[in-house]
C-alpha cells in the first residue's frame, strides 16, 4: 500500500527510522513501512507484477522448494558459498533444485537477460523458473536482453565476401563477384570462413563445394604419418622377401614364413632370436622346398590294398599258380 505525501512524512521507515516511508506491508494488520531503497536492507519483498504488492521481512514469500544446500554449496554465478540454509540472500531453482545462487547475483543476471532470455543457470528452465522468482521480488524486464544492444552480435550474420586466394586475377578487386560464372564467389564448405572466385583457383562449372587448405587439412594426416613411419624390417637387416606361393604361405607359419627361398640360401636371423617352444628341439630354418619335401617324407604312407580285398570275396581271383588252362584241361571227365 502506498500512502499519500502527507502521510508518508509522518510515517517512519522501520529500516532506516527515517520519516518519508511510501510502502507498507500489503498483509492485512501489518503497520511496517519502509522505504522503496531499504527493502534489500531490511529483507522486504517487492513483486513487480500484477498489484505490486510489497511485503516486509515478517510476511514476505517463501519458496515452496524444501532443498536445503548441502556442505560447501556455491553459487552457480559468482562462484561464492551460499551457506547451509535458505533465507533471503539465498534461493534455488524451483524446477532443478541443484540450481543454488544468491539473490543480488540473479537479480542483475534478470536485468541483463530480459524478460525472453531468462532461465535458469543450470537446466535452463523457464515455465517454472520465471513465476517463482517474479513471486520472489526479482525484477525482470520485458525488453530485449542487453548483449543484443548496439547489434554487437550483428557481425554474426554477415556472409563472407571476399576472395582469399594469394593470386587474386579478378580484374575488379578481391572484393567483388559475380553471381554465375568463372568470377563466381565459392565459401569454403566446412568453416565458411575464406573464399575464392573459380578462376583464381581453377575452379570448373561443374564444381559446387570448396574446401579452403586449413580446413583441407594439407600436410597434416599423411605426410607426417609416412615420414615418421621407419624403414620395414626386411631392408634394415639387407634381405628381400622372396615370393612364397600359397601353398606354401598356408604350410609354412611362425619364423619360416619369413626365410628367404632358395637352397643355397641360409637364414641370417641369430639363433638366440628365434622363439623357443617347451617340449620342441630347436632346429635350423630350412628352405619352403626342403621344408615340404621333410613334411611329405614325415607324413604316413597309405597302405595299398590289394585288389582282391577291394573286390570282395565273391569276385577274388584264384590264388593257385596254376594257368587256367591248365585247371581246365585236368578238370575234363575222362
Amino acid at each position: 500500500m502506498i500512502r499519500t505525501v502527507r502521510q508518508a512524512e509522518q510515517t517512519l521507515c522501520f529500516v532506516c527510522g527515517n520519516s518519508g516511508a511510501t510502502i507498507t506491508c500489503a498483509e492485512s494488520g501489518c503497520h511496517h513501512s519502509f522505504h522503496l531503497p531499504c527493502a534489500l536492507e531490511g529483507q522486504c519483498v517487492t513483486q513487480y507484477i500484477g498489484e505490486f504488492r510489497s511485503f516486509c521481512w515478517e510476511h514476505r514469500p517463501q519458496q515452496a522448494v524444501e532443498a536445503a544446500p548441502a556442505q560447501d554449496t556455491t553459487c552457480i554465478i559468482c562462484m561464492e558459498p551460499v551457506g547451509d540454509s535458505r533465507s533471503y540472500s539465498t534461493m534455488v531453482c524451483p524446477s532443478c533444485q541443484h540450481s543454488w545462487f544468491h539473490r543480488a547475483c540473479i537479480q542483475e543476471q534478470a536485468m541483463r537477460a530480459g524478460i525472453y532470455c531468462f532461465q535458469c543457470p543450470l537446466c535452463r528452465d523457464r515455465d517454472w523458473f520465471i513465476p517463482d522468482m517474479l513471486t520472489m521480488g526479482i525484477r525482470i524486464p520485458f525488453r530485449r536482453p542487453t548483449w543484443e544492444d548496439n547489434n554487437a552480435y550483428a557481425s554474426l550474420g554477415v556472409r563472407h565476401q571476399r576472395c582469399d586466394a594469394s593470386n587474386c586475377l579478378y580484374p575488379h578487386g578481391r572484393e567483388q563477384a559475380e553471381r554465375e560464372g568463372p568470377w563466381q564467389l565459392l565459401l569454403c564448405s566446412s568453416c565458411a570462413a575464406q573464399g575464392t572466385h573459380r578462376c583464381c583457383s581453377n575452379l570448373s562449372q561443374s564444381t559446387t563445394s570448396w574446401e579452403c587448405n586449413t580446413c583441407a587439412g594439407e600436410g597434416t594426416a599423411s605426410s607426417t604419418n609416412l615420414d615418421s613411419a621407419g624403414p620395414n624390417t626386411a631392408s634394415q637387416q639387407g634381405l628381400e622377401p622372396a615370393p612364397v606361393s600359397a601353398g606354401q604361405e598356408s604350410s609354412s607359419s611362425g619364423t619360416t614364413s619369413q626365410a628367404p627361398s632358395g637352397p643355397d640360401r641360409r637364414s641370417q636371423v641369430p639363433e638366440s632370436s628365434m622363439s623357443r617352444q617347451p617340449g620342441r628341439a630347436q632346429t635350423r630354418s630350412r628352405s619352403p622346398l626342403k621344408r615340404q619335401a621333410a613334411e611329405t617324407r614325415s607324413q604316413p604312407r597309405r597302405r595299398c590294398r590289394s585288389r582282391s580285398s577291394r573286390r570282395g570275396p565273391a569276385q577274388g581271383r584264384s590264388r593257385s599258380r596254376v594257368p587256367r588252362r591248365a585247371r581246365n584241361i585236368n578238370s575234363r571227365p575222362q
